[in-house]
C-alpha cells in the first residue's frame, strides 16, 4: 500500500503505482469513455516517447509527437508560470463571511487548486513514459541505492541482536513489567528482520516444476503467522500485568533501577537513529519500510516503557502494570492490524487506482491493432499483482497477428516491477458476458 496494499513487497525495485496521489485528473477522466469495463482510467505506456524541440524547457510543458499521444494527454500540462498564476475567485460574496474569512479561503483554494495541477503534471508525465523507461529506473535506483538498502536491512537486524540482549538485560534486572513488555518486543524485532532475509533468499530460488507460480507469497503467510505470534506474547504479559494490579503491590512505589532505565534509554537512542536513516529511503524499497515503521513502533513503544517503568518506582506502583497493560494492548492491536493488511493481499484485493490506470493505458496503447478494451483486472497475489486483459482486435486478423500482439503485451505488462503474471485475452466483440464469475455453481 498511501496506499498499504502493496508496501510489504519484497522486490527491490521502486513500485511506480505508489509516487503520486490517486486523484483523477480531467484528461485520464476523459480518456475512461473509451474503455467499456476498465475498472479505471488508462495511464502508462507508449512504446516510444519523443519530445519535440522546446523553447524553454524550464518555462514551457514538453511536447509529445502525436503518434506518441493518442489521447493529446500533453495538451493538459501546464508550466510552471500557468499554475503559479491560477487564484481562486474570491470575488464572488458569501453570506455570513468577512473579508478576512474570504481571503482565507480563497488563498486555500488557490494553493488546492495549484496542487492539483502539479499532481496532474506528474501523472501525466509519468503515463507518457515508455514501460521500458520505467524498468530502466527501476534498476538504475537498486543499483544505485544497494549499498544503502543493505546498511538498513543488516544494520537494522544487528542493532536488534544488540538491543534485545540490552532489554533482556534491563527487563530482568528491574523486574518491571513495563520493561518487560519493551523486551518482548525487542526480542522478536531480530525474528522479523530475519523473515525477511529469509523470505527474499527463498523467492529468488525457486523450482519452476514445484511451484509454477513462483513463491513471492510465502513472506504473507511467514507475516502473518508471525502477527499472531506477537499477539499472543501480548495477551500473555497483559495476562501478568492483571494480576499484578488484582494482587496489588508490596509498597507505595516500587524499587527504581538505574542501569535498567539506561539500557532502554540507549535503545531508544539507537531506535531513533535507524528510524532516521531509513526513512529516507522508506518509498525506494519496500523491506525498508517495513523497518522503518518498527523503528517508528519501537520508539513509541521504549518511550512510554521508560515512563511508566519510572513513574511505578518515584510515583504509584500501579502506574508500572497499567502501562505494561497498555503498551501489550497497542502492540497486539498493531500487529492485528498488519495480519489484516497481509490478509487482503493474500486473498487477493484490488490494486490502487495508479496500478489499474497504467495498465490500462498500455493496453490502449501497445498495438493499433487493438480496437478496444474490454476489461482490465488487477488484483493481488501475495506482494505482487495478477493482471488479467481482455483486448478486442478485428476478427478478420490472422492468429499469427492476434498471438504476436497479444504475446507482447503480456511481456510487456509482466516486465513492470510489481506485476507478478499477466494474462491476456483476446476477443472479437465486446457484447458477450464476462468469461469468469465470481461465484462458482457446484
Amino acid at each position: 500500500m498511501d496506499s498499504p496494499q502493496l508496501r510489504h513487497s519484497i522486490s527491490l525495485h521502486p513500485h511506480p503505482f505508489q509516487l503520486h496521489s490517486p486523484r483523477p485528473s480531467p484528461s485520464t477522466s476523459r480518456m475512461a469513455l473509451s474503455v467499456r469495463e476498465a475498472t479505471s482510467t488508462g495511464v502508462d505506456n507508449v512504446p516510444c516517447r519523443t519530445r519535440t524541440d522546446v523553447l524553454d524547457e524550464e518555462n514551457s510543458p514538453p511536447r509529445y509527437a502525436n503518434r506518441n499521444d493518442p489521447f493529446k494527454l500533453a495538451s493538459r500540462l501546464k508550466s510552471p508560470e500557468e499554475i503559479d498564476r491560477i487564484k481562486a475567485n474570491t470575488a464572488r460574496k458569501r453570506d455570513g463571511c468577512s473579508p478576512a474569512l474570504m481571503e482565507t479561503r480563497g488563498v486555500s483554494s488557490s494553493k488546492k487548486l495549484q496542487g492539483f495541477y502539479r499532481d496532474q503534471n506528474r501523472n501525466i508525465e509519468r503515463l507518457l513514459t515508455p514501460v521500458e523507461e520505467h524498468v530502466r529506473a527501476a534498476k538504475e535506483l537498486n543499483s544505485q541505492n544497494h549499498l544503502k538498502y543493505r546498511i538498513a536491512v543488516y544494520g537494522s537486524f544487528v542493532a536488534n541482536l544488540v538491543l534485545a540482549v540490552v532489554q533482556l538485560y534491563g527487563a530482568i534486572s528491574s523486574g518491571s513489567l513495563s520493561l518487560f513488555t519493551t523486551m518482548a518486543d525487542a526480542i522478536f524485532d531480530p525474528m522479523s528482520n530475519l523473515t525477511l532475509l529469509l523470505c527474499h533468499k527463498a523467492v529468488s530460488r525457486v523450482d519452476p516444476r514445484r511451484f509454477p507460480a513462483g513463491k513471492a507469497r510465502i513472506e504473507t503467510a511467514g507475516n502473518i503467522c508471525f502477527c499472531f505470534l506477537m499477539t499472543s506474547v501480548s495477551f500473555i504479559l497483559v495476562a501478568f500485568s492483571v494480576r499484578e494490579l488484582v494482587t496489588g503491590g508490596g509498597s507505595e512505589t516500587n524499587t527504581f533501577h538505574l542501569p535498567s532505565v539506561v539500557a532502554v534509554a540507549f535503545a531508544f537512542c539507537v531506535k531513533l537513529a535507524l528510524f532516521l536513516y531509513c526513512w529516507a529511503l522508506r518509498h525506494q524499497f519496500s523491506q525498508v519500510r517495513i523497518l522503518w515503521e518498527d523503528h517508528r513502533n519501537d520508539l513509541f513503544i521504549n518511550g512510554f516503557g521508560i515512563l511508566t517503568s519510572v513513574g511505578g518506582s518515584k510515583l504509584r506502583w500501579w502506574i508500572d502494570p497499567m502501562g505494561a497493560i497498555i503498551l501489550s494492548v497497542l502492540i497486539s492491536v498493531l500487529w492485528l492490524r498488519t495480519a489484516y493488511s497481509e490478509f487482503q493481499l493474500l486473498v487477493g484485493v484490488t490494486a490502487n487506482t495508479q496500478a489499474q490506470q497504467l495498465i490500462t493505458y498500455i493496453s490502449m496503447t501497445h498495438s493499433p491493432l487493438i480496437t478496444a478494451i474490454d476489461t482490465v483486472r488487477a488484483y493481488t497475489s501475495g506482494p505482487r499483482l495478477l493482471v488479467e486483459v481482455d483486448i478486442v482486435m478485428d476478427p478478420a486478423e490472422s492468429l499469427m497477428a492476434t498471438h504476436d500482439v497479444a504475446e507482447e503485451l503480456q511481456i510487456k505488462l509482466e516486465s513492470l516491477p510489481d506485476v507478478e503474471r499477466a494474462y491476456v485475452h483476446v476477443d472479437y466483440e465486446t457484447t458477450h458476458k464476462p468469461e469468469h464469475f465470481l461465484k462458482k455453481e457446484l
